[in-house]
């Protein structure tokens, strides 16, 4: 039997195609005003307070935020919901006490690494280079896949297709005009995700009734509210680590710690877009939790279109499309620029090539590459969660040691040493795809070893032994 969609594929594809295009429009025609490589990396340093806060949000919240946050309170409860709002928003304060120390000591940078450069040797800083660039990579994908997926759910439409019009028009622009596109055209797309998430969260409150509540969880599912719930708290930790930390190397951050006209507009910009990512993180893990209570048949990551399209409402379809896409192109534009920027600046000193060399010629080949592989990704619909889980445990072996030489001196030897050992203890708690066992939990020791805590919290402690294991190296070397 034919599944029946929400929408036509006709008009899914004319909305898809004619969004992008406008938001392809708007960068290339206001990037015309602003040419150069400031303009590219940095946006001249000069973006206020509204830009800047807009352009923050819009690029931490992905089309991730309609099926993560959802589908992780189904099985972490309000522990995990907590986690994952925190780890997404918390960057933005440690930004503030980052982006201070590095503005003031690099004034003309524009990168992490860049800075990182200058700390350590070439070896450790192409390590680090490396690292950022495969995150970056990783999300990427799972932002087109993500869109991809969604308007295949509600239309049909085949995922190649999608994939294909969003990495076109996205890079059609950010190839172009750089960061002031990217913030720019983040302006439009945060008006847009505000605008559409208040009516649709107004729309599943108001058709749910009573149910839309505290309450019914309880009734339900009392475990998901339960401060007794150890899975709770292992997921909430378990986000909180692995989202922050990941975020703090993304370069879409960095280059909008520089691109603040100054310190205050950046620290102002940075709480204030705190404020504005917890609750909307923490809604969208709500209705996870309410739609699992109302209905535990529905696919966890769904939770969040079951309820709105409950009634089949082409209304609602079209809007879904809309805000999917508003928030996909925000986050990917960012990172096709910050990858491209990272190879502008770090290029020279990681290839080494012809002076003559126009590595920001080369670094728009680069990404052109990097897009099709994505777009390969996206078209055959991975799940790329575990890659996505992989890359962010290279962050947390990475994240002490990179942000304690911020304030200590650290020698390379050290920094290699910590991040090392981090990486590897990590991996080897790290579970493998179906979550059963990892090389030291299953593998290399039998689990009858081990209490069914540690069995049953494998992404847990590996997050948190890749993270803090580096910390407690540099204690001891710094004593």
């Amino acid at each position: 039997m034919d599944k029946t969609y929400f929408l036509s594929q006709s008009t899914s594809l004319i909305l898809v195609i004619a969004i992008s295009l406008l938001f392809a429009f708007f960068g290339i025609f206001h990037s015309k005003k602003y040419e150069g490589i400031n303009n590219y990396l940095t946006a001249n340093r000069n973006i206020g307070l509204f830009s800047l806060t807009t352009s923050l949000v819009a690029s931490a919240l992905g089309a991730w935020i309609l099926f993560g946050p959802v589908a992780a309170a189904t099985w972490g409860g309000v522990g995990a919901v907590i986690g994952y709002a925190l780890g997404t928003a918390f960057p933005m304060i440690f930004l503030i006490y980052f982006g201070k120390k590095i503005r003031n000591e690099f004034p003309k940078g524009s990168s992490l690494v860049e800075f990182m450069r200058k700390k350590f040797g070439k070896s450790l800083f192409k390590l680090i280079l490396l690292m950022t660039i495969f995150y970056m990579f990783v999300f990427l994908c799972a932002e087109v896949t993500a869109v991809a997926l969604l308007i295949n759910y509600i239309s049909g439409t085949e995922l190649w297709i999608t994939a294909l019009i969003v990495l076109v028009a996205t890079l059609s622009y950010t190839l172009y005009g750089g960061l002031r596109a990217s913030i720019f055209t983040d302006n439009i797309q945060m008006i847009v995700i505000g605008v559409l998430l208040f009516i649709l969260i107004s729309i599943i409150s108001s058709s749910s009734g009573d149910n839309f509540s505290f309450s019914l969880i309880n009734e339900k599912n009392p475990q998901l509210l339960s401060s007794n719930y150890i899975p709770g708290y292992t997921a909430g930790l378990t986000f909180f680590i692995a989202v922050a930390a990941t975020n703090l190397f993304h370069q879409g951050n960095w280059q909008r710690v520089y691109a603040a006209k100054d310190y205050q507009t950046l620290k102002t910009g940075l709480i204030i877009s705190f404020f504005i990512i917890v609750p909307i993180v923490f809604l969208m893990g709500f209705i996870g939790m309410v739609s699992f209570s109302m209905d535990p048949s529905v696919r966890p990551d769904l939770g969040f279109f079951s309820l709105l399209l409950k009634n089949q409402t082409e209304i609602l379809s079209l809007l879904i499309i809309i805000l999917g896409l508003a928030l996909t192109i925000s986050t990917v534009d960012t990172l096709v620029n910050a990858i491209s920027s990272l190879f502008v600046v770090d290029g020279k000193a990681t290839f080494n090539l012809d002076k003559k060399t126009d590595y920001l010629k080369i670094s728009k080949y680069f990404i052109l590459i990097l897009s099709v592989i994505a777009f390969g990704v996206a078209s055959k619909g991975f799940d790329i969660l575990y890659l996505f889980l992989l890359a962010d445990l290279f962050c947390c072996a990475f994240v002490v040691t990179v942000f304690y030489s911020f304030y200590n001196k650290v020698d390379e030897k050290t920094a290699y040493v910590s991040i090392i050992i981090g990486l590897v203890a990590g991996f080897l708690m790290f579970p493998f795809p179906d979550f059963s066992k990892s090389l030291l939990v299953g593998v290399f020791l039998s689990k009858d070893l081990f209490s069914p805590f540690i069995a049953q919290s494998l992404l847990f402690l590996s997050f948190l032994i890749a993270t803090f294991l580096p910390a407690i190296i540099l204690k001891i070397k710094f004593r």
